[in-house]
């Protein structure tokens, strides 16, 4: 156990480098998806060139997403016996981390939504739109939204809120009854939906995505398991659980796969766990080590932001920029990605700086105003 540890910690700052180049490529993948969806019309269909169909599913890139963050809030406690310390200190962590840069962003898209370009299909935001979004509570009431990507932040809130039971019944009665407790009640709901496949809205999502978090949640396990398991051929064992997922997208088509997402979802979250946990121990190598490199590190480390605000980005250059100098379809998206693309990574790099990071590095506003204070003091004279 003392070497198991010993092991754990040494891989420690490589493993969390490693995922967080995960999440900015992740983030990545869904503003280039963006960039495509803003441009071809007729999702999901593909009205575009048959060599971007890869960018049509931005979804699974947030399914990545939540797989990948049930299983960094694991890892802690898993190394502690799957013991969580303080219910409320872990909900104000989570709350200090993830609502500054959201209330910014979401500030940001209002203006945008306001003045610039309208995000909404159901109008313009209004006073039901702020409150609503702001309390984060737009996966359970419906209203008009100022930043589409935001439907993601209330799932994910509502999944903070259940890790606790879900790492108490992971620690009561093991991984197992907790995978198929979890499994069964989403595979239940989704046979008994009308065509055996449910019909997803703007909310009431998290029920649909619990699983895939669960599934990160217990792979974290494998990071304090003897050896002889931390030593299997993940990122193998990745590719083979994803091939025939794959598979059936490729002959199903995009618009299967998108009425489908509930039953893809649940297929493919085992192999993401799998590839997670692989990058997690240091495989492979090749993959690793770039995710290691500077740029991916740094692409990671503002990644929330870059999810939070890189939509009016890419909305006000295909909407209000591009038409004036391309004609639409590929044109417009090549227009878009010079233009869009860096300008979403470069300003959430800036916002970042302002409204993410001062938070991360920061526990509290007495911290923040110290830290403040010590550089004020370095840089006078």
């Amino acid at each position: 156990m003392q070497q198991a540890d010993r092991t754990a910690e040494a891989n420690g700052a490589s493993h969390l480098q490693g995922l967080d180049g995960l999440r900015g490529l992740a983030a990545l993948y869904v503003v280039l998806f963006h960039c495509w969806l803003l441009t071809f019309p007729g999702f999901p269909e593909n009205s575009g060139p048959s060599w971007l169909g890869w960018l049509m599913y931005g979804r699974l890139a947030v399914v990545f997403f939540l797989v990948l963050s049930g299983f960094s809030l694991a890892i802690s406690p898993a190394r502690k016996g799957w013991q969580q310390g303080s219910v409320s200190r872990f909900l104000r962590r989570r709350a200090w981390r993830i609502l500054p840069p959201y209330w910014a962003a979401l500030a940001l898209s209002l203006l945008v939504a306001f003045f610039l370009v309208p995000a909404s299909h159901h109008g313009p935001p209004n006073g039901r739109t702020i409150l609503v979004y702001g309390l984060v509570l737009q996966d359970v009431f419906t209203a008009p939204t100022p930043n589409g990507a935001f439907w993601s932040i209330a799932v994910e809130a509502e999944l903070y809120l259940l890790f606790p039971v879900l790492l108490y019944v992971r620690r009561r009665w093991g991984a197992v009854i907790l995978v198929a407790g979890v499994a069964l009640l989403a595979v239940a709901r989704g046979l008994l939906a009308q065509n055996a496949s449910p019909v997803e809205g703007n909310n009431w999502l998290a029920p649909n995505l619990a699983p895939v978090f669960v599934a990160g949640l217990v792979g974290a396990g494998i990071l304090v398991a003897r050896e002889k398991i931390r030593r299997l051929p993940w990122h193998w064992l990745a590719a083979l659980a994803v091939i025939p997922v794959l598979s059936v997208i490729a002959v199903k088509g995009s618009a299967w796969t998108v009425h489908h997402y509930f039953w893809v979802d649940l297929a493919i979250a085992p192999a993401m766990t799998m590839f997670i946990a692989a990058v997690a121990t240091g495989r492979p190598v090749f993959l690793t080590r770039l995710l290691a490199t500077r740029p991916m590190r740094s692409l990671g480390n503002f990644s929330y932001s870059l999810y939070l605000i890189h939509l009016p980005i890419i909305m006000v250059v295909v909407r209000k920029i591009a038409p004036h100098y391309v004609s639409a379809g590929l044109p417009r998206f090549c227009f878009t990605l010079v233009l869009g693309l860096p300008a979403s990574v470069l300003a959430a790099w800036l916002f970042a700086e302002i409204f993410e990071l001062p938070f991360k590095r920061n526990r509290s506003w007495k911290s923040m105003l110290s830290a403040g204070r010590a550089r004020e003091s370095v840089d006078s004279p």
